[in-house]
C-alpha cells in the first residue's frame, strides 16, 4: 500500500507527551476491538496531538485490495476514488485490476461489476443481526474449533536464511490441560509491520495493537503432544497481502479440529506485514548472558515502488509464495517419513511423533485474496495438491500462462458478497469454464475481512466501519466457508467422514449462500 499525502501531513520537529484523556477519543480507541473500558495510555509521538492523528486512522485502518485492482483500498494516490465495499478492508491484494467507472462508493460495493450507471442491490441476509448491540465477549474471542478433536499448534523454521520454510502447524492434539493457548500475534515486529501497511506512524500502531490484542490467544494449545493413531489429510494454508501465517487460526482451528493437519505457511516474498528468518549474531557482538546465538532478521511489507506496475511485481510473489507452499509440502512429507529436520526455533514439540501421520495421498491447498491466487499457482506446479480452495481470490497475480495451460485439479471459489468486481470473476470464469470440478459460491452479506481473524476481534461499530465485518454475523460466515470447504474436501480427497451434510452449499444452496456471483457480469451497454 503505498502513502496518500493527506495521510502524512508534514509534523513539527517538536516531540510532545499526549495523554488519551478526551472522553470522546478514550470511547472511540475504546470501540475499535469492543472491549472493556481502557486504562489512559501516554503516547511518545512527535507533532499533532494523537486525538488529531487517531482522525486519520478511519481512512488508513483498511486491510485488502484496492479498487483499482484490489491490493490497496482508499489509499491510492493514483486513483483518488472512495472505496468500493470491502475495498475499505485490507489483508489483501494492492493492484491495478478494476474498471475506473463509478462503481464504487464510500463504503459499499454496486454490485455492478464496474459498470457505470447499474447498480445492483445487496443481497439480503436471512439471519438477523445483533444491531448496537452492547455485549462485546462474542467479538473479542476467536472461535474454536467445532469438530471432535482438541487441537495443537506450533512453529517451524528451517535453515538459518530467507530460503528456508517458516509456517505454522496446527494439528488434532491430545487433550493438554496444562498448555497455554497460543499467542495469537506472537511479536510487536508485526504490529509495526501492520502499522507500516496500514500506513498508521508505528508509534501509535504498535501502542494500539499492543494494548487491544496483545494478549488475544487463539484457541489452540501451544505444542500441545499430537495425537497419534490414524493418517490425516494434509492442507496447506496461504494468507493474503499484508497477512502473516497467524491471522487466519479460526479457519486452520476449524479444519485441524475436523482431522487435518494444516500448515499456515509465512511468505517471505515482501507480501506479508511482516516477517522473520533468525540467523547467527555476527561475532563483533558480545554475547550476553542467557540469550541466544542466534536473531531474527526482519523482512517488512514492500511498497510499490513510483512508477512500478503492479501486475509484475505480484506476479513474481506469487510464482515465490507457490514455491514456498510446494517446499512446505515437502517439508511435512520429509517430516513424515521420519527424516529428522532441524527446527530454528527450539520449540519443545516432538516432531518425530508426526512420523507415518500424514495421509499422502490426501493433500490440499488452501488461500484467502493473495493467497487465493497462490492456489491457483500451486495447483498449476504441483500435482499432489488434489484440489484446492480460493477464498476471495485476488486474480491479478495469476500469470497468464496458468489460464492457457490450465489447472487440472478441482477447486472452489468462495467469494463474499462485498469485495468481488466483473474483471475479476470473469478471470475465474476463464479458468473454470466448461469444468463441473470448478465451483464458485458467494456468501450473503459477508466482506473482504469475513475470512481473516480479525472479523472476530473488533467491535461492532468498529468492525463495520472499517469493513471488518459485514451485515452477516462472522461465525455464520465462517461456518458457511468452513463447511463448503470440508463438503468439496471430503469429495474430491475421497475422506470417509460426514462432511457431505453440507454438500448443497458447495452448489450454492443453503441460507445466507448463492451459487456463482452477485457481480452482474453482462456486457456494458453502448453510450
Amino acid at each position: 500500500m503505498q502513502t496518500s499525502p493527506r495521510l502524512n501531513p508534514s509534523l513539527p520537529c517538536k516531540g510532545t507527551a499526549w495523554h488519551l484523556s478526551s472522553r470522546r477519543v478514550l470511547w472511540g480507541v475504546r470501540c475499535f476491538l469492543g472491549m472493556a473500558p481502557c486504562r489512559k495510555l501516554v503516547f511518545q509521538v512527535r507533532g499533532r496531538s494523537l486525538p488529531e492523528r487517531l482522525s486519520h486512522l478511519k481512512t488508513k485502518a483498511k486491510f485488502g485490495p484496492s479498487p483499482s485492482g484490489r491490493a490497496r483500498q482508499w489509499v491510492c494516490p493514483r486513483e483518488r476514488r472512495p472505496p468500493a465495499g470491502t475495498a475499505a478492508s485490507r489483508l489483501a491484494p494492492e493492484g491495478r485490476g478494476r474498471p475506473k467507472g463509478p462503481s464504487c462508493s464510500s463504503g459499499q460495493r454496486d454490485g455492478s461489476g464496474g459498470r457505470p450507471g447499474h447498480r445492483t442491490p445487496g443481497l439480503s441476509v436471512k439471519a438477523s443481526m445483533e444491531m448496537g448491540s452492547n455485549s462485546t465477549e462474542k467479538f473479542y474471542r476467536i472461535p474454536e474449533g467445532k469438530g471432535p478433536h482438541s487441537v495443537g499448534c506450533t512453529d517451524l523454521m528451517t535453515e538459518n536464511a530467507v530460503e528456508g520454510s517458516f509456517l505454522r502447524l496446527y494439528y488434532p492434539s491430545c487433550n493438554a490441560t496444562d498448555n497455554e493457548e497460543a499467542p495469537w500475534i506472537p511479536d510487536k515486529e508485526y504490529y509495526q509491520g501492520l502499522s507500516d501497511f496500514l500506513n498508521m506512524y508505528r508509534v501509535v500502531g504498535e501502542r494500539l495493537f499492543q494494548y487491544y490484542v496483545g494478549s488475544v490467544t487463539c484457541p489452540a494449545k501451544s505444542n500441545a503432544a499430537f495425537k497419534p493413531g490414524e493418517k490425516y489429510p494434509l492442507l496447506i494454508f496461504s494468507h493474503g497481502l499484508g497477512a502473516f501465517r497467524t491471522i487466519y487460526s479460526a479457519i486452520c482451528i476449524e479444519m485441524a479440529s475436523q482431522g487435518f493437519i494444516v500448515a499456515a505457511v509465512e511468505h517471505r516474498d515482501e507480501s506479508a506485514s511482516a516477517t522473520y528468518y533468525c540467523k547467527k549474531k555476527s561475532i563483533s557482538e558480545p554475547p550476553e548472558e542467557s540469550t541466544s546465538s542466534m536473531e531474527k532478521e526482519w523482512i517488512y511489507y514492500r511498497k510499490l515502488k513510483t512508477g512500478e506496475e503492479e501486475r509484475c511485481l505480484r506476479h513474481k510473489q506469487v510464482q515465490q509464495r507457490a514455491q514456498e507452499c510446494i517446499k512446505a509440502l515437502n517439508l511435512i512429507l520429509k517430516i513424515n517419513s521420519g527424516e529428522e529436520v532441524t527446527n530454528v526455533l527450539h520449540s519443545n514439540f516432538d516432531w518425530n511423533s508426526l512420523k507415518d501421520s500424514v495421509d499422502t495421498s490426501r493433500i490440499a491447498v488452501m488461500g484467502h485474496s493473495f493467497g487465493g491466487a497462490t492456489v491457483i499457482e500451486s495447483l498449476s506446479k504441483e500435482i499432489r495438491f488434489r484440489c484446492g480452495i480460493a477464498l476471495d481470490a485476488w486474480m491479478l497475480p495469476v500469470g497468464d500462462d496458468t489460464y492457457q495451460n490450465s489447472v487440472p485439479q478441482p477447486l472452489l471459489f468462495i467469494n463474499s458478497e462485498k469485495f468481488q468486481w466483473a474483471d475479476n470473476i470473469l478471470k475465474m470464469k476463464k479458468l473454470s469454464s466448461n469444468d463441473a470440478n470448478k465451483k464458485m459460491i458467494t456468501i450473503k452479506g459477508s466482506v473482504h475481512q469475513s475470512f481473516p481473524d480479525f472479523t472476530f476481534v473488533s467491535g461492532e461499530i468498529i468492525g463495520r466501519f472499517f469493513k471488518l465485518k459485514g451485515e452477516i454475523d462472522p461465525n455464520e460466515a465462517i461456518d458457511i466457508s468452513n463447511h463448503a470447504s470440508l463438503a468439496f474436501l471430503q469429495k474430491h480427497l475421497s475422506l470417509k467422514k460426514d462432511f457431505n451434510k453440507w454438500d448443497s452449499l458447495v452448489d450454492g444452496v443453503g441460507p445466507n449462500v448463492i451459487p456463482g456471483t452477485n457481480i452482474d457480469l453482462s456486457p456494458a451497454e453502448p453510450k
